[in-house]
């Protein structure tokens, strides 16, 4: 039998970036970098993987920061083809939910891409050195809302990643919306 991959490549490094907040700033991944991890999340606006778990999101990001772990929201999508996802729109989102977390504008998806990020939401979990050790998804949760007691992957992960430095071996990946690419 063929062994199949790790959803997470252990170890691959944070790319660096810099990007516009939804709050007037400007953060870098150094900015954002926790003392016990850092969490990157691709979200937008208008997904509804993304609208059915925001707050759940939410709720684990404002937990995780009381364990030292950095977060950032980032929207990397087409705000041309997808309105809704534009920076005007974004901020609104953030200020309407009181996201505790910047949330970042990648309008030349060039953040997406070096992530290779894939889906809305899709969640990067790093470890204190910038390792990757967490590629999966928030909880069981799909298009629709689900019961707010699923176990808590994403939180759990990250807590285990504060913890050890090491992230579950077993991991289900995040289930969204695709990145709306620029066309090119």
């Amino acid at each position: 039998m063929a062994a199949t991959p790790p959803v997470c490549d252990f170890g691959w490094q944070a790319p660096a970036f810099t990007l516009p907040a939804t709050d007037g700033k400007t953060y870098s991944l150094a900015d954002i970098s926790g003392d016990s991890g850092t969490l990157i999340m691709f979200i937008c606006n208008h997904c509804p993987y993304v609208l059915a778990v925001l707050d759940k999101m939410i709720r684990d990001a404002r937990d995780l920061q009381a364990l030292g772990i950095g977060v950032a929201a980032i929207c990397s999508n087409d705000a041309t083809t997808h309105p809704s996802d534009s920076f005007d729109n974004m901020k609104r989102m953030a200020e309407d939910k009181g996201f505790s977390f910047p949330y970042l504008h990648d309008e030349d998806q060039s953040v997406a891409r070096a992530y290779d990020a894939v889906c809305t939401p899709d969640f990067f979990g790093f470890d204190a050195k910038g390792g990757l050790q967490y590629r999966g998804r928030l909880d069981a949760s799909r298009a629709s809302r689900a019961p707010a007691d699923l176990r808590r992957d994403l939180y759990e992960a990250m807590k285990q990643i504060a913890e050890t430095g090491q992230g579950p071996q077993d991991q289900i990946p995040s289930m969204g919306c695709s990145i709306k690419w620029k066309a090119a």
